[in-house]
């Protein structure tokens, strides 16, 4: 088939790779403009954008993709069917309507279980046991379209959000590819989702990385995982901000409450230190002090003092 492909980041990008290598012939590809980053303010690509130029396909950076200009862009592309893999801008239905095939998006949850921005990252932050690739028809809703095939790809115990993105990214690409198959030889059977079942996995803002201490430590563990790699769990440790990247729950003491406060540290051992939350430990294991790279709790141990009894948390003490 002819596609136009629209995404951005690098979710997207293995999903392209295979529909190239399936024979497709993607005819544009659509992605975000190019963003300046760093202090040098170097003008950076999208990670679907250095792809396309790879294979030398065209692409198109529309500011807005609703305005009269994109729109008559787009209709110069050959397209039966545009592919969408996390592109981050909303499609008008004047877009969704344009193919033979409509518009099919790539999404990372089992729909109707987390529409959103973040169903990645959310899964893990909900202590979910399972997640999977959802391909689905668009319409005019956040991720309400028909369902037209799925599959379901386990979380394990210590998943990360950047592990689980791997995983997910890679379930996308031979979906999609199976997806355009079945579609073009009509062997597809479209599903309506069950709203009632819906659930909304929002942006994830640096704000959410902030560890409350008054929290279970299974919570806070699985923050740590799921905001790895971005935007983080952190606490601040003399004022400055400690970003925290593996931990483990330690269960209360069987002879009772452990007797120290929410944020303070139980205990230290060379290769981890301990924190009381408001329910159980949470084990520290490697981190990252504001400035510094990530290391191991020992590497961290041999240039900063951590002690029973220090609190973790508070901005302002030094």
């Amino acid at each position: 088939m002819k596609i136009v492909y629209m995404g951005t980041p690098d979710f997207a990008v293995a999903p392209l790779e295979a529909i190239l290598k399936a024979g497709h012939e993607v005819s544009a590809v659509v992605t975000q403009p190019d963003k300046q980053k760093g202090r040098g303010k170097e003008v950076q690509m999208t990670p679907v954008k250095e792809c396309a130029l790879r294979h030398g396909i065209p692409v198109f950076q529309p500011v807005k993709i609703k305005e009269k200009e994109a729109v008559e862009q787009l209709a110069s592309y050959p397209a039966d069917i545009f592919v969408v893999a996390a592109f981050g801008q909303l499609l008008s239905e004047e877009i969704l309507n344009m193919p033979k095939f409509g518009c099919i998006n790539i999404h990372a949850s089992l729909l109707p279980a987390y529409r959103g921005a973040a169903p990645i990252q959310w899964v893990i932050l909900n202590g979910e046991k399972e997640t999977g690739v959802t391909i689905q028809q668009m319409e005019k809703g956040l991720d309400t379209g028909d369902i037209l095939l799925k599959t379901v790809v386990p979380i394990d115990a210590k998943e990360t959000g950047e592990s689980l993105h791997d995983k997910l990214m890679e379930a996308g690409a031979w979906l999609v590819v199976e997806a355009l198959s079945k579609i073009e030889k009509g062997e597809v059977t479209p599903q309506k989702q069950d709203d009632e079942r819906s659930s909304y996995a929002s942006k994830l803002t640096k704000s959410m990385g902030r560890m409350d201490w008054e929290k279970d430590a299974k919570e806070l563990e699985r923050l740590v995982r799921g905001l790895n790699s971005w935007p983080s769990a952190y606490t601040f440790y003399r004022g400055k901000t400690l970003k925290i990247w593996e931990a483990d729950v330690i269960e209360e003491p069987e002879d009772g409450k452990d007797e120290n406060q929410p944020g303070c540290v139980a205990g230290v051992e060379k290769d981890y230190f301990d924190v009381a939350t408001g329910k159980g430990i949470l084990r520290i294991r490697s981190l990252q002090l504001e400035g510094k790279r990530r290391m191991t709790v020992r590497e961290f141990l041999a240039g900063y003092a951590i002690a029973p009894g220090m609190m973790l948390g508070g901005e302002g003490e030094r």
